[in-house]
């Protein structure tokens, strides 16, 4: 059985108590849905397990294949290799797979001039910001990219073209200090992960500042990251505290947090596992909003759910704010029979 389609956890109410125990605290958890894995994870997670699968063990991925640790301890048992950097693989036939955030032009020319079979696994959303880059920078536009410095999309985006040709941006702020060599002949694009207000208020302060400046034909924040956030707003208001679950290192997963504080919920934590979760820190609760960034499968929702069940007597609600019916195919390499 492959990882996305492992099977969930018994989330069912449990027995009462027995007479003489102390009852537990009612808990009403507000479900998010959307949450959890988008098709682009989904995507890639499947192009590792059919990569081995089809090669056999092992099988070499650039970076984290998406910034989940469970997801890549789980892919690692079965036979991938994570290296940091593409030096780090060696001379070998094996597949060399590159993650879903992204690479910079540079590594795919590094593995072809060592004649490494690699496999791109990158976002189909982030390939489209790539390619709109490109566009921008042949119709001799500047590129101010939206995103977080060091993020590995980010450097991704900024590695499809010459040194100078991106500007990036993280806040407002930056956009007032741009200093363009030409102000006139800007586009502008962004990481795909990003809260969708903030990204709002920098595009209007580019806006205002660079009235001539050109945005892609659709926004570049892809559909998971807007309908999980969405899902947030919608329940934040409604409850005492909200868990996250996801890795530190992912970017929705981040925001997904901070969205939850900017609607109105007092408390809100990223958590990576149901032994993460601060329990001190939720004294009091009687109602928790539950999500999970796009990277994080949803048996680590079903862990946290029975970790509350342990303490708490639990009801769950589920909020539905959107469904999602995207799909993306493997890449040629894994479509195409040996």
């Amino acid at each position: 059985m492959t990882l996305v389609g492992q099977l969930r956890l018994d989330t069912r109410t449990p027995a009462a108590p027995c007479r003489g125990m102390s009852p537990r605290p009612p808990l009403q958890i507000l479900l998010c849905a959307p949450r959890g894995f988008c098709a682009g994870v989904v995507r890639a997670i499947d192009v590792v397990e059919k990569a081995l699968e089809r090669y056999g063990a092992p099988v070499y991925v650039r970076h984290e294949i998406v910034h989940n640790k469970y997801v890549v301890e789980s892919l690692r048992a079965k036979g991938a290799v994570f290296i940091d950097e593409l030096e780090e693989a060696p001379d070998t036939s094996a597949p060399v797979i590159f993650s879903a955030h992204g690479v910079p032009k540079a590594v795919p020319e590094g593995a072809r001039q060592r004649n490494l079979f690699t496999i791109d696994a990158t976002c189909p959303l982030v390939t489209k910001v790539h390619r709109e880059a490109e566009i921008h920078h042949r119709r001799g536009r500047t590129i101010v990219l939206i995103g977080h410095a060091g993020h590995p999309e980010v450097i991704g985006t900024m590695g499809q073209l010459p040194d100078g040709a991106v500007l990036l941006v993280e806040t407002v702020e930056d956009v007032e200090r741009l200093a363009p060599a030409d102000p006139q002949n800007l586009a502008w694009c962004s990481q795909t992960t990003l809260s969708v207000d903030d990204t709002r208020a920098i595009v209007e302060a580019l806006g205002r500042r660079f009235p001539s400046i050109v945005g892609p034909h659709k926004d570049d924040i892809c559909y998971a990251t807007t309908n999980r956030q969405e899902a947030v707003k919608a329940v934040a208001p409604k409850v005492d505290a909200v868990i996250v679950v996801g890795a530190p290192n992912s970017s929705n997963s981040q925001r997904l947090r901070e969205v939850a504080l900017q609607a109105g919920c007092p408390r809100a934590q990223l958590v990576q596992r149901a032994g993460d979760i601060d329990f001190a820190a939720l004294e009091g609760v009687r109602s928790l909003g539950l999500t999970a960034g796009a990277s994080a499968p949803e048996i680590l929702v079903d862990e946290m759910i029975a970790a509350f069940r342990e303490r708490f007597d639990v009801t769950i609600e589920t909020v539905v704010t959107a469904t999602e019916d995207v799909h993306f195919p493997l890449p040629r390499e894994l479509r195409t029979r040996v």
